[in-house]
Order: C-alpha cells, then structure tokens, then sequence
C-alpha cells in the first residue's frame, strides 16, 4: 500500500506573523548606498536587480549578451554572421573602421567612418565618398591599425526635455523627421534606405561582376531603380554587392563618356 504523505502541521496567522518578525530582528541589513543617497534626497527607495553590484550586473548583462550571441552563432552561422557584425559596427559607430569584401571576385578593401548600421548593410563615410555594403558580402572588419579605440559612451544620443516629451506624445512623427532616431529605434533595410537618397548619383556592384551608373529614382518592391540619360535601369537588391557615390569630376567623366558614346551612335 502506498503512504500517505504526511500531513504538514497547522501554522495559524498569529505564530506566522511572530516568526516572521523575528526572522527579521535576527537579518542581517546590507548597506545600500544607493538608497541611502536617495533617501537623502527625498526621492523613493528601488528595488535592487541583483544581489551584485551595478557595474557586476553590468559586465554580467555583457557576458550573457556575447555567450548568447555565440552560441546562436553555432546553431546558425549565416544568421550569427550578420549578427555579429551588426554588434560590432554598433560599437564603432561614428568610428573609423576597414571592412574586406568580395567584389566582381576579387578581395576588396575599404575604410571609412561608421554612419548608418542597417539590418543588412553598413554604410561608412570618407572626405570622399559615401559607401553601401551589404553584410552578406562581409569576409572581416575591423579597427584601422594605428587609430585609438574609443569607448562608445559618447555615442548616446542626448534626449532634451522637449524632445522626450515628443517622443512620448508624437513618436511615429517624430523619429519619422530625424534620420538619427530612426537609427536608434529602428534598424533599416538596404532597401529603406537608399529610398531616402533619391536624386543620389551612385555606382552600383551587383552579383554578375558587373556595374551600373545612375541617379536613384526608387527603391522599392525588393527593386532599385536607376535613371540615367534618360534611360531608366531596375537591378534586384538581393543582388547588390556594392554601392559607391560618384564624385562630382568623376560625374562630369561619365556623362561626358555617355554622350560621346551616344553620339557615335547616331552617326
């Protein structure tokens, strides 16, 4: 026959309530600072997180964070590949970086400042020029040999008092203004946005080794259309290793070569 389990004794609320305060006569009360500077200034006790302390909490958060990000990695290379670099340029944002891709084939360096961390793409900035490569395209990145490595701190965005009161009431109208919010709320897609650089004259390196110049008209429909000479041109963004911006003397060649080449024709 099975045993019946014992049946625990009867704990009426009176004897409860005397335990539990001699249990607390008897605890051990931890020093906590940070209340204690917020009592000081009138300002209500929080609750601790942890039993640690915050700059433990803080590297710990990190650690998981990174072991996480890691362990994802195995499971999934391509998708902890695109993971990881996001997390990295997000680190180095507004930072000088050089980034190795395969372009037409062929290994391609290039180095410049972080600007935009997209969900796909990373887009870096020179005295130059201005740069899309998407992620997939990505075999490393890294710090540039002989440049200080900053800590990110001075990268938060600084929120005044009638900003934080727009985002609370307006955030869809608000962050939709200010390219800058938009990245720190949201992560756009290569194709969100070279939307937003209409009228841009770029140079586009797709997939066949091949290159396209034109001014953007749209980016839409997982298609980027470009428009030059009047002729208009659509190239699948899936497809799109590579994009540069034209210099201005490099934009007076091509359209010099364009109408050479076009009055050649009609002759």
């Amino acid at each position: 026959m099975r045993e019946s389990p014992e049946k625990k004794p009867k704990i009426y609320l009176n004897d409860y309530i005397g335990k539990l305060l001699e249990q607390r006569k008897q605890e051990v009360i931890k020093e906590d600072i940070i209340n204690e500077f917020n009592q000081q200034k009138g300002q209500g006790l929080t609750s601790p997180t942890t039993i640690t302390t915050t700059e433990e909490t803080r590297l710990l958060m990190e650690y998981i964070d990174r072991t996480n990000l890691f362990t994802l990695s195995k499971q999934n290379e391509k998708r902890g590949k695109i993971l990881k670099l996001r997390k990295f340029f997000k680190s180095k944002r507004n930072q000088q970086v050089e980034v190795y891709s395969k372009l037409g084939g062929q290994s391609h360096y290039k180095e410049g400042k972080v600007s935009t961390i997209g969900r796909d793409f990373v887009m870096l900035t020179n005295l130059r020029e201005r740069v899309w490569i998407p992620y997939a395209v990505i075999a490393s990145a890294n710090i540039v040999y002989g440049v200080p490595n900053y800590s990110n701190s001075h990268q938060h965005y600084l929120y005044d008092n009638d900003l934080r009161n727009k985002l609370l009431r307006r955030f869809g109208e608000t962050v939709s203004k200010r390219d800058l919010l938009k990245q720190q709320f949201f992560e756009e897609s290569l194709q969100t946005n070279l939307d937003s650089w209409k009228e841009t004259w770029i140079v586009v390196y797709g997939s066949d080794e091949g290159k396209k110049t034109g001014k953007i008209v749209s980016s839409e429909n997982d298609l980027l259309k470009l428009s030059s000479w009047g002729k208009d041109e659509e190239i699948l963004i899936k497809d799109i290793t590579y994009i540069e911006t034209i210099r201005l003397l490099s934009l007076l060649r091509h359209l010099f070569r364009q109408s050479r080449v076009q009055k050649l024709g009609k002759e």
